[in-house]
């Protein structure tokens, strides 16, 4: 392993929204491919990579609601979502000559090894990409949930959040142009602000297991290569002191 390394292990957590580039929903195989050799850069480091990725871009379970689809089964057709993505992330990073093992929360053997903690890390310790399909396997819980519980569980050196844009803002940059970045930020600070880095639930299992999360926008090339070689990108979350404004 690379000692110039800052993360040896990492968690990736990628929107499923980011899949799907310009499009309303679906997947943008140039998307895919551009984030397969982001990861090859940091993989032919020597960093031991575990990815989990969302399902938005192909059925938000929160809007079950209002097509008559209850929020449990809503977040099944969510988990179903995830395991789309995730079969495309593994055979893009296979066709970049990467290893991979994709391992689910729910059983479909047919598809995918079932999520097996010690399993999982002896993958990662074997320089394979894991990537974690199904959520948590369990309806109520985010994707982001899923991956503070993952990294926690193979013992991440921090979870690395892509995103389109560079880090945590104090209100929406998309929006509003004089919107300022956060360089570093407390987890109650994220909670207080209402900052919407992840849900209260993923946020408050980092914050218990003292687990960084970096917020950065995986849109810009070496992004992710500078941030994993200790690269001042991003923003960092963690138990730092609060904000006071």
């Amino acid at each position: 392993m690379n000692k110039n390394l800052k993360y040896k292990r990492i968690l990736l957590k990628l929107s499923g929204e980011s899949l799907a580039g310009e499009k309303e929903f679906g997947i943008d195989p140039e998307i895919l491919n551009f984030f397969a050799q982001e990861i090859k850069k940091i993989h032919t480091l020597g960093a031991q990579v575990g990815i989990v990725i969302g399902g938005g871009n192909i059925y938000r379970g929160l809007n079950a609601n209002g097509q008559g689809i209850d929020r449990v089964t809503g977040d099944q057709m969510g988990m179903l979502a995830t395991m789309i993505n995730s079969l495309a992330l593994q055979n893009t990073l296979e066709s970049n000559g990467m290893y991979t093992r994709l391992m689910t929360a729910i059983n479909m053997s047919a598809i995918a090894e079932p999520y097996i903690r010690r399993r999982a890390i002896r993958h990662l310790e074997k320089g394979r990409i894991v990537i974690f399909g199904a959520g948590t396997g369990h309806p109520y819980f985010s994707t982001d949930t899923a991956a503070s519980l993952r990294a926690v569980e193979i013992e991440a050196d921090a979870i690395l959040k892509g995103t389109r844009v560079d880090g945590v803002y104090d209100s929406d940059p998309e929006k509003n142009t004089n919107a300022k970045m956060f360089e570093e930020i407390n987890y109650l600070d994220v909670l207080q602000k209402d900052l919407r880095v992840m849900d209260m639930t993923a946020i408050s299992l980092c914050k218990e297991n003292n687990l960084p999360i970096i917020v950065f926008n995986m849109d810009k090339p070496d992004n992710l290569l500078k941030l994993v070689t200790g690269g001042n990108i991003g923003t960092s979350v963690g138990n730092f002191a609060l904000n006071k404004n």
